[in-house]
């Protein structure tokens, strides 16, 4: 029997892209998966939405929120509740390509590697290309991790019968660039990538991490709080982390021609 895939998706005032994002999902190519929705208070539509999807599909569940928690304890809700072999992660406003998982998981199976990752492209808030590839590092150590986030959460699986379950740390921003840190760290290998493209990711002029200065402070506090580097460690750590982002993660962006 196949291995089944936990789908984690948090929901907050997602009325505009969540269709969009569970169609995606329910093209794959690889049928045994299952989709846990987190709604965490949305005022919108968003959960009549996801009801119609959940009344259609038993293997789309929504699950709620009493308060407005946050990204970080969402998509632990939803770890908790995964039942699946292995857990993969896709935001409200992403897309998958078809063949996302059924890829992903041959090649994890082929090379024998517990974290996995891929490249992908970038949309505009209207779901019109940019294009622009983010192209995945083939190998991804902890240590060159350490460095910068080089994992688009959209892409990313982890083998969770293996590895156990692997939850996000309670920080604003940045908690899943910790989430693969531990991940990596306890395969005790590196992350493996599939070269090619099999997401979207929807840039969105009102999200946090569009203000690429206000996130060095979260990026600073994924050493000292997530990491428990001491003030001198972590100083330096974002002297590092400056000097990959804009000098050597950069090049990891191509500009596509247009079709």
């Amino acid at each position: 029997m196949k291995a089944l895939v936990s789908i984690i998706t948090p929901l907050y005032n997602s009325e505009a892209f969540i269709s969009q994002t569970i169609h995606s999902v329910l093209k794959q190519t690889y049928s045994n998966w299952e989709l846990l929705l987190i709604d965490d208070c949305s005022t919108d539509n968003t959960r009549t939405i996801a009801d119609r999807f959940t009344s259609k599909h038993n293997n789309i569940i929504l699950l709620k929120n009493k308060v407005n928690a946050g990204a970080a304890i969402s998509r632990n809700k939803g770890i908790a509740e995964a039942k699946g072999d292995y857990i993969a992660f896709l935001d409200a406003d992403d897309l998958w390509k078809p063949e996302k998982l059924e890829k992903q998981l041959a090649f994890m199976e082929t090379e024998k590697c517990e974290v996995c990752f891929s490249s992908y492209e970038q949309m505009d808030e209207t779901g019109k290309p940019l294009n622009k590839l983010i192209k995945a590092l083939p190998v991804l150590t902890y240590k060159k991790y350490l460095k910068s986030n080089y994992i688009g959460n959209l892409t990313g699986i982890y083998n969770a019968k293996r590895l156990g379950k692997i939850t996000s740390p309670n920080l604003r921003k940045r908690q899943d660039w910790l989430l693969w840190l531990v991940a990596i760290k306890s395969s005790g290998k590196p992350a493996k990538s599939v070269q090619e493209s099999l997401a979207f990711y929807r840039v969105r002029n009102d999200s946090m991490s569009s203000n690429k200065f206000n996130l060095i402070k979260y990026n600073y506090w994924v050493y000292r709080k997530g990491l428990g580097f001491s003030v001198p460690k972590s100083m330096w750590s974002m002297v590092v982390f400056l000097w990959e982002h804009f000098f050597v993660k950069s090049k990891q962006t191509i500009t596509l021609h247009k079709k």
